[in-house]
């Protein structure tokens, strides 16, 4: 484990919460390359130490503000990367968590990295969703996220610095607890089939982890150039027309005729009152029922280009780190890979 707390080291600090996690962990690996010691609080540290001794881990739990202040002494940005997990308890762990991030930040003069989700939006906003588009969900976790936002809103304004970039669904490596890896293939397994929670005909939006995290450091890399509230969202992968992604899979695997199911929504239905996580799940349908597509103009117009992988690479090292495609060389995150401007909606 590495002791960021020398002063000889001279490397700024980042304390990212859920580091065990997709974008948490993304957002951990792009620090660390770009230059930051990286500070890992976990309820377990030492079970993590060995798989990931390139971030010094300390105990912690993000629902107690004096663990979570005391992880950030010496930080300049707090990622906050955490989720209750399995989609559950939301109303009582997801905003004590935030306070406790922003009082943290507010203490030490932090900056804080935030994903943002599509949960804020209800039918009214969609197909499009740019940064200014009303927030008026239909959904628990949507009303949560909204008022999330509205506290960082609010703590900018009190003096801490916040970046925000909304994004599609999550996919990418080392990450299991998304669509892609939860309801489109099945981890450990060949894919011969994909399940698409989605409709055919249908527009989807996609985003895969290392460039969602690339486009955290760009806008990091000129963070004095930003208002001190930055809100913007990423295009990512759009799937037109609700097949592309499993085509994607179908091409990367070899199965360019690959066969498609749909997910069994109605069955979830039937299932929701015995099962926690599908009842959760279930109440985000409507998500997959109409066309939605994140529009980046703000972002373009900052940076210059979003940062895009190629769709089938950013398949193809999905699969390998999930164990569904025979382990050759994996792109490590974006660093080979070629980036391209992306479509503006």
């Amino acid at each position: 484990m590495t002791d960021f707390s020398n002063p000889a080291l001279q490397l700024p600090l980042a304390l990212v919460l859920g580091a065990t996690g997709g974008i948490g962990g993304a957002l951990a690996k792009a620090l660390l390359q770009r230059g930051y010691g990286v500070r890992a609080m976990h309820r377990r540290p030492e079970e993590q130490m060995s798989s990931r001794p390139e971030y010094e881990w300390v105990g912690g739990d993000a629902m107690r503000a004096s663990d979570v202040l005391a992880a950030a002494q010496g930080a300049s940005v707090i990622v906050h990367g955490v989720n209750p997990p399995g989609y559950r308890n939301w109303g009582e762990l997801v905003l004590p968590m935030i306070d406790n991030t922003i009082a943290a930040a507010r203490a030490v003069g932090a900056r804080i990295l935030m994903p943002g989700t599509i949960y804020n939006f209800g039918p009214e906003a969609f197909p499009l969703l740019a940064e200014e588009s009303p927030q008026r969900p239909v959904t628990v976790k949507g009303k949560i996220r909204v008022e999330l936002e509205q506290r960082l809103e609010q703590a900018a304004q009190e003096g801490v610095p916040v970046i925000i970039v909304r994004a599609g669904d999550f996919f990418g490596p080392d990450a299991g607890n998304n669509w892609f890896a939860q309801g489109l293939v099945q981890p450990g397994k060949p894919v011969r089939f994909v399940i698409n929670p989605g409709r055919r005909g249908v527009g989807h939006a996609w985003a895969y982890l290392p460039d969602v995290a690339e486009t955290f450091m760009r806008l990091l890399d000129r963070a004095d150039e930003l208002p001190r509230f930055s809100r913007f969202h990423m295009n990512g992968f759009f799937d037109h027309d609700g097949v592309q992604m499993a085509q994607a899979i179908g091409r990367v695997v070899g199965r360019p005729e690959i066969l498609t199911f749909g997910f069994p929504w109605r069955l979830a239905g039937l299932a929701r009152p015995f099962v926690p996580l599908i009842n959760e799940l279930h109440e985000m349908r409507y998500l997959w029922r109409e066309t939605i597509r994140l529009e980046n103009r703000r972002l373009v117009k900052f940076l210059g280009e979003e940062p895009q992988t190629p769709i089938d690479l950013a398949v193809r090292t999905t699969l390998q780190s999930l164990g569904c495609l025979p382990q050759g060389p994996i792109v490590n995150d974006r660093a080979s890979a070629h980036v391209a401007m992306a479509d503006r909606p």
